[in-house]
């Protein structure tokens, strides 16, 4: 795999998220950077979950689902619309299809932004789930990077 990067200029991997990006607050996505893609990058898939939420949710909690980010994309704004450069977004378990920030129900939780290098697009219809981009995606991974960081209520 490559050394595909995710960074932000909000918060450290690893940092405190700001709580603008919070459900119950802006409720915007953070800004992200994207850096040295694999060069047969076809498009991108990012994830947004919470692993922290197994004990009082049940599952990871998925806050956003984006597929089909243009491979020359470099920066995600604050905020971010990705219907105006025709990525598709997913459902999250707030049940909206979007961005939905952090809001953990008991205690600080680490969210992961995972980023992923495709070497194709995807075919799904906007509002499907993370499990849908995952199965699609099985086989055309040709990069990942991780970024994580906390949110406490």
């Amino acid at each position: 795999m490559a050394d595909l990067q995710l960074t932000s200029p909000a918060f450290e991997d690893g940092g405190a998220i700001p709580e603008k990006y919070g459900y119950t607050a802006e409720n915007v996505n953070p800004p992200l950077t994207i850096s040295d893609p694999p060069s047969n990058t076809a498009s991108f898939l990012l994830v947004v979950d919470d692993p922290d939420a197994r004990e009082p949710a049940g599952k990871i909690w998925d806050h956003w689902v984006v597929w089909n980010l243009d491979p020359d994309r470099r920066e995600i704004p604050e905020g971010w619309d990705p219907a105006t450069d025709d990525a598709v977004e997913g459902e999250n378990d707030y049940g909206e299809v979007g961005w939905g920030g952090p809001n953990p129900p008991d205690r600080e939780h680490t969210y992961r932004f995972l980023l992923y290098a495709l070497d194709e697009e995807l075919s799904l219809s906007r509002g499907a789930s993370k499990d849908d981009a995952y199965d699609a995606a099985e086989g055309t991974v040709v990069g990942k990077a991780n970024l994580e960081g906390t949110y406490e209520p």
